[in-house]
């Protein structure tokens, strides 16, 4: 190939390989799958409040009749501008105003929209820890009710430290000090959604396989916490038999806005699971349900934790 011929094939490939990464970057969002799930789980940047404000943008544009082109010229964006607002990118806050005018949001309702702005705007106290998928943390801070069956480790809401450093030191993943210290220091501070003002209701079903590396110190502060009049934990016994915790364990958020909705998080060894169908979480809210009936009572798991503290 001659060298004016050659220089010209790899000037054209260069440039539609870079035509072919903007497009790639910014291509359509799947619509089967979620703003929620995409951006929180997938992208993990968003904070849960940036996606639900993105997610009631979208929905006021709708509401007026504006396809995603027809509102960005309106608003002298380019579409892919308002996609990722629309997906969990903040907008400005004159922009957000203008967008609440364009969609003919009265001014007396533009307060839950402007407080929304306000509180997305927070960052999350997770953020100075750099790490690498707050995603989970995101939506527990937000959350007003979890509940939690854990079938191998213990909930990390109810982990005191030398068992988070016990739980890393056995994994196959080798980590650094650094990084552990900032997990330990991340854990123990998302204790502090237990009390306070406004906390967290909480529910953890445990079972009997998940205190086998409990010490005592560990198995007095579960009780500890189960004392609260927000949390309640109870033991799953081995003799309750096979039941569908068998299959693994599980966490179930429930928020208050915009609207009631659910969030069903697993974790796996490639990552973890978000799901909010309502149509996928309401079973799993029933089999937590089911082994809240097959648990002991708290008054009876305390005094089952309390018998295997004294042993320990």
């Amino acid at each position: 190939m001659r060298p004016f011929l050659l220089r010209r094939w790899y000037w054209m490939l260069w440039t539609y390989s870079m035509a072919w990464t903007v497009l790639i970057r910014h291509r359509p969002r799947d619509s089967r799958m979620s703003d929620l799930a995409r951006n929180v789980w997938a992208m993990s940047d968003p904070t849960f409040r940036q996606v639900r404000l993105g997610e009631a943008l979208k929905r006021l544009r709708e509401r007026a009749g504006f396809s995603q082109r027809d509102a960005a010229d309106r608003l002298r964006y380019n579409y892919q501008k308002l996609s990722r607002i629309e997906n969990g990118q903040l907008p400005e806050y004159h922009g957000l105003r203008a967008m609440l005018d364009l969609y003919n949001v009265l001014v007396t309702e533009e307060a839950p929209y402007i407080d929304m702005w306000e509180r997305a705007s927070e960052k999350g106290w997770w953020h100075p820890y750099r790490l690498d998928d707050h995603g989970f943390i995101s939506l527990e801070h937000d959350a007003i009710r979890v509940s939690a069956f854990a079938l191998g480790y213990l909930p990390g809401l109810l982990q005191i430290e030398s068992y988070i450093r016990a739980a890393f030191a056995g994994s196959q993943l080798q980590r650094s000090r650094k990084w552990i210290d900032n997990h330990v220091a991340v854990r123990t501070r998302r204790r502090q959604r237990l009390v306070g003002d406004d906390p967290l209701e909480y529910r953890a079903i445990i079972a009997e396989a998940a205190f086998r590396h409990a010490d005592r110190e560990q198995l007095l502060h579960i009780n500890e916490v189960a004392r609260l009049l927000n949390v309640t934990v109870q033991v799953l016994p081995d003799i309750a038999g096979l039941n569908d915790g068998q299959l693994g364990s599980f966490t179930v958020l429930d928020f208050a806005y915009p609207g009631e909705m659910s969030v069903l998080y697993v974790e796996h060894p490639a990552g973890a699971t978000y799901i909010e169908e309502a149509a996928k979480v309401k079973p799993t809210k029933l089999v937590f349900k089911h082994l809240s009936k097959l648990a002991l009572t708290p008054d009876e798991s305390a005094e089952w934790i309390g018998r295997l503290a004294a042993g320990r």
